[in-house]
């Protein structure tokens, strides 16, 4: 082909938009509505390669052979550090594209499953609910912790050249989804324009417009009535209409399904089909798309809409440069050994140690030279499964509990194991041998908690309950009853929680010397968890969620009303509060600073304190931001994070952390869910956690400011 005659969707040189119009415009509706679908076949006549949409890397990218394993997104979270959060999304994006281009080379320029640029992460969604299995996928329950930690995933995966995507990112599952996972085919989410503008909107907004994510993926259920993968409200109306998305948005697998077997809106797949695309969802991971020929025969939609959603699709993949000559795209030239580097194995270890909260100490940690015997025992303490959650990729070598502490041991030192008994069921047996390696030793580390076996998503977990959710949220099967067979010897014990949620652990809380939460820590989890036992790091992660007591404290599964549910609505108190998290030394707060202590609406607050390391060790502090409306005329939370900064401070050094409290931070909403500053009085904070008087309560000031009439 003669240059003269080249095609304008081959010239690099115009924008992304008008080259996906014409590409479009030289297809036939057969060829647009073959495009609409997950796995998108070949066009040979137009150049086009096939090419699979359907891509995972929620904390490392996914499925797809060897890969670093970052911990599990709700370790993440607990990290509370948002510039490591942006520096892992960087090093999976990196990885993703050396995979993507290493397949391109292999298969003739085609990109198989899995090895695609367009990626169904981060899941954003709230995790209200400790029951639900997907909690682990998500950056815990509150909303402003979930928008800053999820506005750095999308930016390290999308990057930040200016023509091109280096990934696309798809936040998910728009908008009001967190279980319970046998419902979510069939279900409606009913909940009040409060609630949705409140808690189940705003990190959704936050990844597409401070984010810039050039996806979205609706929840499989309805949401007031409307499935959300053909919502008129949320995908139009909101989505594009009040955010401005640009981008496209692609079904949940099968959910377009749904939504005429399942919820019954709709009598046909035809209808089904014309109804997601009318209403905004352009791509369907399915093959209910492969209807919209008959569809637009039938009358039920016509060519221009669809032709709409196939110029969206388009427009992405010549944003990440797939028509381009590799020397023109940055990101094509990632070399592939950047994969499972050492520079990222590194990251990995540095993000598990992140992780890791301390929930209770009496002193037992860090250990000392009077360890010098180790019982280490329980179910997850040598098995690898447990350390890579769910939508994993691969590590090429993953450090166990029982590794980690044996290598830091080293040779001096008497690391005894014992199972004591399974994950779930089984019996004592295995007892006797916990016991007796207890009494023979200085201290004992209980490796317990729960697997990914035991939650997920529908039809991936199952040890319990086949719909992945979780039944309970006590420690399962004879754990605890191994946990007080243990403490009976005498010796101190050290639990160590490996979980994906919450768990409801007050016998533990009682009589364990020590408790650290230390999630599904990724491949390097092993070596962190010792790190931390021996104090080589001061651990000073932070709850991204509330451990609750028991599942008396919770309102039911499938009421998605907010009322009760997390820190910002529970009025009792919880076994361990959000935003909690112990250290090894310790931080003073004082000279809190309101800066005007008056203002209008629509004017803007400075809050600042000084924190100081008054202990021993140098370490880590997350200073956290809440903001309690205290005149609302509206029911409104009880606090909310609204900013947090994790600082690292040696003995007796200070700083001065200071926030910007914005008017929409200080927005309460109208039944309708109209939001509104109303004239009274706000009450702040700055400190290591909620302020919540009491014996546990971290160290904190508070002050107020007040909104004034114009």
């Amino acid at each position: 082909m003669e240059a003269a005659d080249t095609p304008r969707y081959l010239d690099p040189s115009l924008p992304p938009e008008v080259r996906a119009a014409d590409l479009v415009s030289r297809m036939t509706l057969e060829e647009k509505v073959s495009q609409m679908v997950h796995t998108a076949p070949a066009i040979p006549r137009l150049g086009v390669p096939e090419y699979n949409w359907w891509n995972e890397c929620l904390h490392g990218v996914g499925r797809a052979g060897i890969a670093t394993v970052f911990p599990q997104a709700i370790g993440l979270a607990a990290t509370w550090n948002v510039d490591l959060m942006h520096r892992v999304a960087v090093a999976i994006s990196d990885e993703a594209r050396a995979k993507h281009h290493q397949a391109l080379r292999e298969n003739d320029g085609n990109s198989p499953w899995y090895f695609g640029l367009t990626f169904w992460s981060p899941n954003i969604n709230l995790f209200r609910d400790p029951r639900w299995g997907r909690g682990q996928e998500t950056y815990g329950e509150d909303p402003y912790l979930t928008a800053r930690m999820g506005v750095a995933f999308v930016k390290g995966l999308q990057g930040d050249d200016p023509c091109y995507l280096k990934l696309v990112a798809t936040p998910k599952h728009y908008a009001v989804h967190s279980g319970p996972e046998k419902d979510r085919h069939g279900f409606d989410a009913r909940v009040s324009q409060r609630d949705l503008r409140e808690t189940y909107l705003p990190h959704f907004r936050a990844c597409v417009q401070e984010g810039g994510a050039w996806s979205v993926m609706p929840a499989y259920n309805r949401t007031n009535g409307e499935a959300c993968g053909a919502s008129k409200t949320l995908l139009e109306e909101i989505l594009r209409g009040e955010w401005g998305f640009r981008g496209y948005v692609v079904s949940d697998c099968g959910a377009i399904g749904d939504i005429y077997l399942h919820h019954k809106i709709v009598e046909t797949k035809e209808e089904a089909a014309a109804l997601a695309v009318q209403n905004g969802c352009d791509l369907n991971c399915g093959d209910t798309y492969c209807a919209l020929t008959g569809a637009a025969m039938a009358g039920l939609i016509d060519e221009e809409t669809i032709d709409r959603s196939v110029r969206r699709l388009f427009e992405a993949r010549f944003r990440l440069g797939m028509f381009d000559p590799p020397e023109r795209v940055p990101y094509a030239q990632i070399p592939y050994e950047v994969n499972d580097c050492l520079a990222h194995r590194e990251l990995a270890r540095q993000a598990a140690r992140e992780s890791i909260v301390l929930l209770k100490n009496d002193g037992v940690l860090p250990f000392g030279p009077e360890v010098r015997s180790i019982a280490v025992v329980g179910p997850n303490a040598d098995d690898v499964e447990v350390l890579l959650g769910n939508y994993n990729g691969t590590p090429s070598h993953a450090v166990t509990p029982l590794a980690g502490i044996r290598e830091r041991a080293g040779a001096g030192m008497s690391v005894t194991y014992a199972r004591g008994c399974d994950l779930v069921g089984g019996t004592t047996e295995g007892f006797a041998e916990a016991v007796a390696a207890a009494r023979n030793a200085d201290v004992v580390v209980a490796i317990l908690g729960l697997s990914p076996r035991l939650e997920g998503e529908e039809g991936e977990a199952g040890l319990i309950d086949p719909s992945g959710d979780r039944v309970d949220i006590g420690l399962p099967g004879l754990q605890e009853e191994l946990l007080k067979a243990l403490h009976a010897t005498g010796k101190p014990v050290v639990v160590v929680l490996q979980s994906g949620s919450a768990l409801a652990v007050p016998w533990a809380k009682q009589h364990a010397a020590a408790i650290l939460s230390t999630w599904y820590g990724g491949e390097e989890a092993g070596t962190a968890l010792a790190e931390v036992l021996w104090g080589d790091v001061n651990p000073a992660g932070r709850l991204p969620i509330t451990f609750y007591t028991s599942l008396e404290q919770l309102p039911p599964f499938s009421d998605y009303r907010m009322a009760g549910r997390t820190y910002r609505f529970l009025k009792e108190a919880p076994l361990f509060p959000f935003g909690f998290g112990l250290s090894y030394t310790r931080f003073a707060y004082s000279n809190l600073r309101v800066t005007p202590t008056t203002i209008r609406p629509g004017e803007s607050v400075e809050v600042s304190a000084e924190v100081r390391n008054v202990g021993a060790r140098a370490g880590d502090e997350v200073a956290q931001l809440y903001v309690s409306d205290m005149e609302a005329s509206v029911p409104v939370p009880i606090r909310q994070l609204q900013g947090f900064r994790r600082l690292h401070l040696q003995p007796g050094e200070r700083a001065t952390v200071t926030f910007t409290l914005t008017p929409e931070q200080m927005v309460c909403y109208t039944d309708d869910g109209q939001p509104m500053v109303e004239p009274g009085t706000f009450a702040v904070s700055i400190g290591g956690g909620q302020p919540i008087p009491g014996p546990e309560a971290l160290p904190f000031v508070s002050g107020t400011f007040a909104v004034v009439e114009e």
